[in-house]
């Protein structure tokens, strides 16, 4: 089986995306990748949806990468493309891009529940998310190299900035794999659950970020992410540009009204 990735709805305002293909311990085929790429780019179209959970089917592992059988060889040029998957991915490297979260942003604030090992492209795509919490069994790497291959979808961008260089360069550099616990201290993930519990968590800090606003929380969002190395007068600007554009908003009228009405807010996304 080449598995297939579910989108489902969890309430009126945050997204579901699910890798199923558990017995390849979610390795991603081209079929899924193209997928998972469509599923990301639902997730942003859809103004209903504030906030977006995304995990992988069974216990074992979250997303092992892509397929070594399938995916990497169309890559390397070892195997031919035979269908319509195959040559999408090969052709539109968009593709690519926005299955990885790569060079891509979905917009909304996206977490990640990582249910079990973590490798390879799965790892690069937790990078690529906002939030992360994991199951305290779950396993994280990057063993590219071990295989004189690289981790080419974000991995060699994004580490170093979000953990210190030298830990960055172990863990590229090496391709061991590293426990839980680990990435909790490192900070690659903020919370370990028991398995049993980490879709519960994962949906409450869903519902928590879509009950607020949104215009608000899109521009939080916005400006931390393209502030992050700026000089500070520069990230300051981006911070006054969201300022303006959450101030003159209907919600921010709302939102301070309901407090003093001693009721729930009714944003609306205006």
């Amino acid at each position: 089986m080449n598995g297939t990735i579910h989108m489902d709805r969890h309430g009126e305002h945050v997204a579901v995306i699910r890798i199923d293909r558990p017995e390849a311990r979610n390795a991603l085929s081209p079929k899924m990748l193209c997928a998972l790429a469509d599923a990301f780019l639902a997730a942003r179209r859809d103004a209903h949806v504030r906030a977006v959970v995304l995990t992988g089917e069974g216990d074992a592992a979250f997303c092992s990468g892509g397929d070594l059988g399938l995916t990497l060889p169309l890559l390397t040029g070892a195997r031919a493309p035979q269908d319509e998957f195959d040559r999408r991915l090969l052709e539109d490297e968009r593709t690519m891009e926005v299955s990885s979260l790569r060079n891509f942003d979905i917009v909304k604030p996206t977490i990640c529940a990582v249910n079990g090992t973590c490798l390879a492209g799965g790892f690069e795509m937790m990078l690529g998310t906002d939030i992360r919490i994991a199951a305290d069994h779950a396993q994280f790497g990057l063993p590219e190299v071990q295989r004189a291959l690289l981790p080419f979808a974000g991995s060699m961008a994004r580490l170093p900035r979000q953990v210190p260089a030298a830990v960055a360069m172990q863990v590229l550099l090496t391709g061991r794999p590293f426990s839980a616990q680990q990435a909790l201290q490192w900070g690659l993930v903020t919370e370990l659950l028991p398995r049993d519990h980490l879709m519960a968590r994962a949906l409450e800090l869903a519902e928590q970020i879509a009950g607020n606003g949104p215009i608000a929380v899109q521009a939080v969002r916005r400006a931390a992410i393209q502030g992050s190395g700026l000089p500070l007068h520069s990230a300051f600007a981006l911070e006054d540009a969201a300022k303006r554009e959450v101030l003159s908003s209907e919600d921010a009228r709302e939102g301070p009204l309901s407090f003093m009405e001693k009721r729930a807010p009714r944003f609306t996304g205006r």
